[in-house]
């Protein structure tokens, strides 16, 4: 291989157009049409406003059951006090009765509370058998309690009744058979439910109020907690109007280990950023530095009205041309560089490549080879120029035969170009990295394309080496790309 030159004008422009109408194909644009739009974000709602409803209505749902819970049991246990004061009464009712000789009940004691004495007092008893009179306790005076018969198996009930007007009873009876009698004989004791009732209304109110307080006072702990919680985020909110309104460069403020690895991220893209811009600035100053020397050259010539313009013209416009091209190659790369999404498939690449250069160069084979999944961390578009100029070379100063193989090695992705041409001798492989540098001019070319493919791919953290094909001859140009996996 004779030279490592880009392709012509002519050609270049082929290799653009056709992969534009393939990029346009896949994508389904129209030719000119763009696309492109900036993200706009539209808020989603206040995060602190978010995180209170959320422990608001978790602290609402479990102080809700924890308080129905709660009143269950506490209602239970007031009430089994109540009917333990019943159980109480019944047993002392049931020890103190006997059968007097015509057959009846009788208390041989009179029961210790003053209420079974007084009329509609609210606590009564009565003794009922079969055959017998009813024996009740003077607080009933003209009333009666009902008697029902006790479900099977059951020989103490407990209930509530409404047959009494003045209030609900709270009832307990038991069917006993007292020693000399046949008779099976309904002991009942009731007393109205006010107390019962009083106790439970005041419980109720004491709970609903300690649960309002305690629900009250965590909702205000949670506010406290997310506003605080919150507040580096509206500290870096601050940190970040100061740093776009030039008041300074970096976030330096410490901040809390969550916010901490965000700030670090922020850091390192204004110091991309900033990077990015320098080498902008810098690319300027370059190229309008290596434009100054054509342009005061043809402006000296055209003074002197030199037979010789034309030529000169025409030699200092390729001259320009070759700086304009290669910095708008780098300043492409670098603006696409800093897109982290920046991946593209290398098989895909080399098949769109392969049918480009076969339709130039008619006689070449280019044969591929090695992993067909491999994915690297650089712009499609980007990817297709480097490929097309290394293997547009091949096949250009080869004598037709192109390997190009495809290999993992760690976290970079290596493609290896051969070519069966004459080689480059190894103390001239590194001249070809410089712009407009060319060992065979008797092809056409500027001399750019290697100088190019070397600074894009520096750009994307690879690299591009020269050496000699063991199995063809002629050149080996390895090129290493970041793997995305």
């Amino acid at each position: 291989m004779a030279s490592a030159s880009s392709p012509s004008g002519g050609r270049k422009r082929f290799f653009s157009r056709f992969f534009r109408r393939k990029k346009i194909e896949k994508s389904g644009n129209p030719i000119g049409e763009n696309n492109s739009q900036e993200p706009v974000i539209r808020p989603t709602g206040s995060l602190t406003r978010r995180l209170i409803a959320i422990s608001a209505l978790w602290i609402f749902i479990l102080l809700s059951g924890g308080g129905v819970t709660l009143d269950r049991v506490l209602t239970q246990a007031v009430t089994d006090n109540f009917d333990s004061q019943l159980d109480y009464v019944l047993a002392a009712m049931i020890a103190s009765s006997e059968i007097d000789p015509e057959g009846a009940v009788r208390l041989n004691r009179p029961l210790g509370d003053q209420r079974f004495l007084e009329a509609h007092s609210g606590l009564y008893f009565q003794v009922s058998g079969s055959g017998y009179e009813r024996f009740p306790s003077p607080s009933l005076w003209d009333r009666s309690l009902e008697v029902n018969p006790m479900p099977k198996g059951q020989l103490v009930r407990t209930y509530d009744s409404d047959e009494f007007s003045d209030g609900t009873l709270r009832v307990m009876e038991r069917d006993v058979r007292l020693p000399g009698s046949s008779v099976l004989w309904r002991f009942q004791v009731a007393e109205i439910r006010t107390s019962l009732d009083n106790q439970i209304k005041k419980l109720r109110h004491t709970l609903v109020k300690a649960f309002l307080i305690l629900g009250t006072g965590l909702i205000v702990i949670t506010v406290l907690q997310v506003t605080i919680g919150l507040w580096p985020l509206r500290k870096l909110r601050r940190e970040i109007s100061a740093v776009r309104n030039g008041q300074a460069s970096r976030i330096h403020d410490r901040m809390p280990n969550e916010v901490a690895p965000l700030i670090e991220e922020l850091n390192a893209l204004l110091s991309h950023n900033e990077r990015q811009a320098e080498e902008a600035r810098r690319h300027a100053g370059n190229l309008a530095h290596a434009l100054k020397t054509p342009l005061t050259v043809v402006t000296n010539e055209a003074n002197a009205n030199s037979d010789t313009l034309k030529e000169v013209v025409l030699r200092e416009v390729m001259t320009m041309r070759r700086h304009v091209d290669h910095h708008l190659a780098r300043a492409r790369a670098i603006g696409r560089r800093g897109n982290a999404q920046s991946q593209a498939e290398v098989w895909p690449a080399l098949l769109a490549v392969e049918r480009a250069v076969t339709r130039l160069y008619p006689h070449a084979t280019i044969d591929l080879a090695g992993v067909k999944d491999a994915v690297v961390r650089i712009e499609r578009q980007d990817l297709d120029e480097i490929l097309g100029n290394l293997i547009e070379n091949a096949a250009k100063y080869g004598q037709g035969r192109v390997f190009v193989t495809v290999e993992k090695q760690g976290k970079q992705v290596e493609i290896l170009i051969e070519d069966d041409g004459a080689g480059i001798p190894e103390n001239l492989r590194g001249q070809l990295f410089k712009r407009g540098a060319r060992l065979d001019t008797d092809k056409p070319g500027t001399g750019l394309g290697l100088a190019i493919v070397r600074d894009v791919v520096e750009i994307y953290g690879g690299g591009v080496t020269l050496e000699e094909s063991e199995d063809l001859g002629g050149l080996f140009v390895r090129l290493a790309l970041p793997s995305v996996h």
